[in-house]
């Protein structure tokens, strides 16, 4: 029976398991050093915030595993011998497997400040960080203060996780603008204010230089690059992005750039080695999208897609339009297509975009300044329906479409307020246009493309 070796228990590994063992009967084995069952990462904030427990995360019983014969290995890998097909654990023990995927995920980027391997210097990626965040954070009286260096989404994150716990936040962000890599300026400025207007201390233009100890080795205080200025405090949270988690096989015969190299059908260059989720990198890659894409529901489709090459049905990974959501405090965040922030943005794109009063609602929509082809939305603080925007990407609409039936897109619930024709008589008004916005049909949304 062919034996079918995952490095890896997160969402692109479980997944692909699971569609194995819909199509074959293989012998399946999970192996992970993190936990012994699957969690959902993304849910790990909602643990600390005291919403739900972390057995909530697991979306599958303890006795799931083996009634669909999938085996787990808790462990940690040291080595992939390809030649011998077999992986090699820290205490000497091995597996061999007929086909190996990793799907390792990604592991917190460090810059070596002084000091970032100190006690209380914690990421937010692994069960581990959530521990370390209840031992040196568990109230505001062990914790007076906390610094977090990086202004991405895990480190906005972190800062509501600490602002749940009344827990003061300096909140290091070398940029100008709070995500203005990819957020357009009017959205980035929004989001520094909403910062702010949670009692977080965002401090833009800023470095981290070094962490400090005190005389036992934990964390006493940061310095600040720019200005020199000491904060003290008694966490750092590091969330200046992520890598892939491949050190293990960086001296194998897998060929590695950031993250293992993938072809389309994510295969290595290592015959019955493939390589899914965070870990895996695209030799080419796919339109706009990064090379490496650490996002959820990519690793869920890599796990489907090779679940199929591996039972006999080869296929491509084809992601579709690009698509990805957040959430800063209480302003929830999708984004479809592209838009990209001003200072990347292509010659041809040009932007429309609305804001609320509130300062907690807006949205830019991405156009072709020729053809008016609609390229891609940003919306903040009103839901907006999924496949409404991914039919109209696919069918190739303009502007002028998208604006007249936005209404088809709201998927706000009810009693909410509408926004519809506020956003068309702003679009009007700037573009010398007499579009009517249309009232919500529930043919058009359920009419596929």
């Amino acid at each position: 029976m062919e034996h079918i070796v995952i490095i890896g228990n997160g969402i692109s590994g479980v997944t692909l398991a699971r569609h194995i063992r819909k199509n074959s009967n293989k012998k399946i084995t999970i192996v992970s050093a993190e936990t012994e069952y699957f969690f959902s990462r993304t849910a790990l904030m909602y643990v600390y915030m005291g919403h739900m427990k972390f057995e909530h995360t697991q979306p599958y019983e303890s006795w799931f595993w083996e009634k669909n014969k999938i085996n787990l290995k808790k462990g940690y890998v040291k080595k992939v011998d390809s030649s011998n097909k077999q992986i090699i654990f820290s205490n000497d023990e091995y597996i061999s497997y007929d086909k190996l995927v990793l799907a390792t995920g990604s592991k917190p980027t460090k810059f070596g400040w002084p000091g970032q391997d100190l006690e209380g210097v914690m990421g937010m990626y692994h069960k581990q960080d959530l521990e370390n965040l209840e031992k040196y954070a568990p109230n505001n009286q062990v914790c007076k203060r906390a610094v977090i260096v990086g202004g991405g989404l895990i480190g906005i994150e972190l800062a509501e996780m600490l602002h749940s716990r009344k827990i003061p936040v300096t909140f290091l962000v070398r940029e100008s603008s709070f995500w203005n890599g990819v957020l357009p300026a009017m959205e980035s400025e929004m989001i520094n204010k909403h910062i702010q207007n949670n009692q977080i201390d965002l401090r833009l233009n800023c470095n981290l230089k070094e962490i400090k100890s005190d005389a036992k080795g934990f964390v006493k205080s940061v310095i600040i690059e720019e200005t020199g200025e000491e904060i003290e405090c008694n966490i750092v949270g590091l969330t200046t992005g992520v890598s892939p988690n491949i050190d293990f096989i960086k001296n194998s015969t897998i060929e590695t750039n950031k993250g293992v190299l993938v072809n389309r059908f994510l295969e290595t260059n290592s015959k019955d080695i493939y390589a899914i989720g965070d870990c895996a990198e695209q030799r080419q890659a796919i339109g706009n999208r990064r090379a490496i894409e650490a996002v959820w529901y990519t690793g869920r489709m890599m796990g489907e897609t090779l679940a199929q090459t591996i039972c006999k049905n080869k296929i491509e990974y084809k992601p579709g339009n690009w698509f990805n959501s957040a959430k800063f405090f209480d302003i929830e965040y999708q984004t479809y297509g592209w838009v990209f922030p001003e200072k990347n943005s292509p010659s041809y794109e040009k932007h429309f975009q609305w804001k609320h009063q509130d300062n907690t609602k807006c949205i830019t929509i991405a156009y072709h300044k020729d053809s008016l082809l609609f390229l891609g939305i940003n919306t903040f603080g009103i839901r907006m329906r999924h496949e409404v925007f991914d039919k109209w990407l696919s069918e190739k609409r303009t502007i002028d479409y998208v604006i007249e039936y936005l209404a088809d897109a709201n998927f706000d619930p009810e009693f909410y307020s509408l926004y519809e024709k506020d956003i068309t008589s702003k679009f009007n008004q700037e573009n010398g246009k007499s579009i009517q916005s249309r009232k919500k049909s529930w043919k058009r949304i359920f009419t596929k493309a």
